[in-house]
């Protein structure tokens, strides 16, 4: 024990130390994706009690006990982000062992916000004791991503006005998860109506502003989304993102063509972009019959 470094008496509190780290991964060689994903952890873990604790005083109980809203890869990316602040801690001589922790199971989602999903869904939002505009905000989101494929939270809710082309139809995503996602996305018929009614006369802004969010834009539906599901008789598995599935299946069915549905996804690796791909088992059944026919 007297060959160790000496620890500060007191470790400092959490909140206090994610500025610091926070800082670390803007100034360091971290990937500009890698540093946005630990502003996302963090801004995930800023709403449990582990934001509160001194850093020596988390342990590997108090890291099972996090309760993240989302999906399993939200709850990951909080933990993955705790064990890298917690680790640099160690790094920085501020505790002496950072805790061991692990990460939850994530699988590929299996289900498909299509359209009867898409119509039970809004007919049960219209069931819920919601106001008028909030119910139309949630129709509206749930139609947008599933004509768009934009991801919910880094690009939909962040839609500004400034770039929406009516002339040409289409939709320019200026920041997303990666350098591919800057990317031109074209506008329905419904999509097209929907912006233009959202818009109304307004040059710029938010497509959807929010007055009780910091950002000034719309962050989450979540909540909304639940209590919709769940009147709905849905599985807790189907999430919004789901939309975004739906979109990528239903391009590729009807093009035949995956290095549009890439660039129209924001994706760069074929890999990513097939695990938005769920097979029509009717196509196929159409397939081997029109086969066995032509034999016949």
């Amino acid at each position: 024990m007297d060959n160790m470094d000496p620890l500060p008496r007191k470790a400092p509190m959490m909140l206090d130390f994610s500025t610091r780290f926070l800082e670390w991964t803007k100034t360091s060689r971290l990937a500009r994706k890698s540093s946005a994903y630990y502003h996302h952890g963090w801004r995930l873990l800023s709403t449990t009690a582990i934001r509160g604790m001194r850093l020596d005083q988390i342990t590997a109980d108090h890291i099972e006990q996090i309760r993240i809203n989302g999906s399993a890869s939200n709850v990951n990316c909080a933990l993955r982000t705790l064990r890298r602040i917690l680790h640099k801690a160690e790094e920085w001589k501020l505790i002496r062992r950072a805790p061991r922790l692990k990460l939850i199971p994530e699988y590929a989602r299996d289900l498909r916000l299509d359209e009867a999903v898409e119509c039970r869904l809004i007919k049960a939002a219209a069931a819920c004791k919601w106001r008028t505009s909030a119910f139309e905000q949630f129709r509206d989101i749930v139609m947008l991503i599933r004509d768009t494929g934009m991801r919910n939270e880094r690009e939909l809710y962040r839609m500004r006005i400034q770039d929406l082309d009516f002339e040409k139809k289409v939709i320019f995503v200026p920041d997303s998860k990666t350098a591919k996602g800057r990317r031109t996305v074209p506008m329905s018929d419904r999509v097209f109506q929907i912006l233009q009614g959202r818009c109304e006369n307004r040059a710029e802004g938010w497509v959807f502003p929010s007055k009780r969010s910091k950002s000034g834009h719309l962050t989450t539906v979540a909540h909304r989304f639940c209590e919709a599901r769940k009147k709905a008789g849905f599985s807790e598995k189907l999430v919004l993102y789901c939309g975004r599935h739906d979109f990528g299946t239903r391009v590729l069915n009807t093009t035949g063509n995956l290095k549009a549905v890439m660039e129209v996804m924001g994706h760069k690796d074929v890999h990513t972009a097939m695990r938005y791909q769920h097979p029509e088992l009717e196509l196929v059944r159409a397939a081997l019959n029109d086969e066995q026919g032509s034999k016949a």
